[in-house]
């Protein structure tokens, strides 16, 4: 049984020491199963214990709680759904974005009610988002989107000009920038294990390196593990970028990583040359985006850039040196002044993806089973609202939440291998391309 998961990623390399929850031994029973470990269960697993407290819930994760995407990613809590607002309005409608952003909005303001009301030690500031232009296109991209913000009826989201913008974060390449004060930053391990801790005091049962081995489905289902089984009512499928592993729901989604990379603190003259006193997250404009932050002890934290995807069921895409490699020049290229600061971890991780590049989750096959896929690199907030949808779908009640496009709706299924690779392949290189197009007049690196 592995107990060493320094090497995952930088928040698991710096959380407090944990210890972790037995494996499952012996056969139970539950009304609700729930499969994985990660924002979308631990969320889960709180509000139907919190909605009926008499309800029985199991929890079964096959390494320890935060070991997939909930653990290895930037730690933005945002209102970004999908590829992004003006994308999610030509794929679905106009109405489905606005639908889309204010569920997002809902979702970022759950994470801070969920730290707030139960103390969650993780971390948690909520010092706003800079989405920043790096090009005259990616100026008219950003624009054109707070234009369609404002003419969908929403609030709170501006343009900042190049000197405002500068004056936040000072990079010679930015251009201007999309504020929005409603985006959280949290240290993402310590909120998924909070979330374990106050679901288990509301009494869910939480089972780590329990990896769920096959699932019969009958009367009950008969999900079994290496060392027992549950019987269960109902069944969640919280396992996005996991969950082609699972036949069930394998076309749903498929797995593609973002690499990070994170530097030794900054000094105080490193600080004086970038700004950044403010500490927002910041994105930019690209499709394959670079997005990074500072963390509580100072560090620049950078992802994004390369996309790494895989074939069938292999998930080793952790590490990949181009990626990395490319993110330490991205830095030096936005902030010359810190060309040549030590890195000291390099981690990866996979994220969800459907071929429309939309969340989804619902009923599959009856209402008995519940499925949730498709953050797409955006679920920190996601997932936590997610949780009280899939309540509502678990108790069989039609809520403003279940009512959202996304739920319960058609799925475009992903082709079998090896079609698979090469439709997601065909969509990487598409975004690769456009991002080209922006940026081909770039000073060079």
């Amino acid at each position: 049984m592995r107990t060493d998961y320094s090497g995952v990623s930088f928040w698991l390399a710096t959380c407090p020491p944990y210890e972790s929850n037995a494996p499952l031994q012996g056969d139970i029973q539950a009304d609700v199963a729930i499969i994985g470990g990660g924002f979308t269960s631990m969320a889960t697993a709180y509000y139907l214990r919190q909605a009926e407290p008499s309800m029985k819930v199991v929890v079964l994760e096959s390494e320890v709680v935060g070991f997939g995407a909930s653990g290895r990613n930037g730690s933005f809590a945002m209102t970004v759904i999908g590829l992004g607002i003006d994308v999610l309005a030509m794929l679905k409608g106009k109405q489905a974005a606005l639908e889309g952003h204010r569920y997002m909005e809902r979702a970022v303001d759950t994470v801070g009610e969920l730290v707030e009301e139960n103390n969650l030690d993780c971390d948690y500031t909520r010092p706003g988002f800079l989405r920043m232009a790096t090009t005259d296109g990616y100026v008219k991209k950003i624009k054109k989107q707070i234009e369609l913000c404002h003419e969908l009826g929403i609030k709170g989201i501006e343009w900042l000009d190049r000197d405002a913008a500068r004056a936040e974060v000072n990079s010679d390449l930015y251009l201007g920038g999309w504020w929005e004060p409603r985006m959280a930053l949290v240290n993402p391990v310590k909120l998924v294990r909070e979330m374990k801790r106050t679901a288990q005091k509301l009494g869910a049962e939480i089972y780590e390196h329990t990896p769920v081995t096959s699932i019969g489905r009958g009367v009950d289902f008969k999900l079994k593990t290496p060392s027992g089984c549950v019987t269960a009512k109902k069944i969640v499928f919280g396992t996005n970028a996991y969950s082609h592993l699972i036949p069930e729901i394998q076309r749903k989604q498929v797995p593609a990583w973002t690499y990070m990379i994170a530097t030794e603190p900054l000094t105080g003259k490193q600080f004086e040359a970038i700004g950044w006193q403010h500490r927002q997250g910041v994105e930019d404009a690209r499709n394959l985006i670079h997005y990074y932050r500072i963390s509580p002890d100072n560090r620049l934290l950078m992802g994004g850039g390369p996309v790494g995807l895989s074939f069938g069921a292999d998930m080793n895409r952790d590490s990949s040196e181009s990626a990395w490699k490319h993110l330490e020049e991205h830095i030096a290229y936005v902030f010359p002044a810190l060309k040549g600061i030590h890195v000291t971890h390099r981690w990866g991780g996979p994220f969800s993806v459907t071929v429309d590049l939309s969340p989804t989750l619902g009923y599959l096959g009856d209402k008995r089973a519940v499925y949730s896929v498709g953050c797409i690199g955006h679920g920190v907030s996601l997932t936590h609202l997610n949780g009280q949808t899939i309540r509502d779908l678990i108790l069989e009640k039609q809520t403003d939440l279940t009512d959202v496009f996304f739920v319960n709706r058609r799925v475009i299924p992903w082709p079998p291998e090896p079609f698979r690779l090469a439709v997601s392949g065909a969509l990487r290189t598409y975004l690769q391309v456009e991002d080209w197009a922006y940026e081909r007049n770039m000073p060079k690196r």
